[in-house]
């Protein structure tokens, strides 16, 4: 490299450099995928009632009343309810997967969502 004496050029030059690896790295490796979350179920509708929940439990804490107190337990058994629904919902349909894949003899695919059936979410 040439000698840079403004800092400018410094990081226009370190720039240039950054680009050139990124664009190796997807040249020879690939672009980077993210891998799908574990728990669709979760956040298709449930965002929801979180944020519900989050914002009943903050009147509750700063109005301990009797009438909060009710407010936030009503709403926490509606939220645990569509969690345990939706919950129940997935793990049939990846049970029905698991036994086509069983059905069509695609052991590979069988033997992975067994494993990830026991070993459960790992973050």
């Amino acid at each position: 490299m040439e000698k840079l004496s403004d800092s400018e050029d410094m990081n226009r030059a370190w720039k240039n450099v950054k680009e050139v690896i990124k664009t190796f790295a997807k040249e020879s490796v690939g672009p980077h995928e993210s891998e799908q979350r574990k728990t669709p179920w979760l956040y298709e509708e449930g965002l929801g009632f979180l944020d519900q929940w989050k914002h009943v439990k903050m009147q509750w804490v700063e109005d301990p009343s009797q009438s909060n107190v009710d407010n936030l337990n009503n709403v926490r058994r509606i939220a645990s309810r569509h969690f345990r629904n939706k919950l129940k919902a997935y793990l049939k349909a990846k049970i029905e997967e698991l036994e086509t894949k069983s059905k069509i003899k695609n052991i590979r695919d069988l033997y992975s969502g067994i494993n990830d059936f026991k070993k459960g979410y790992h973050p």
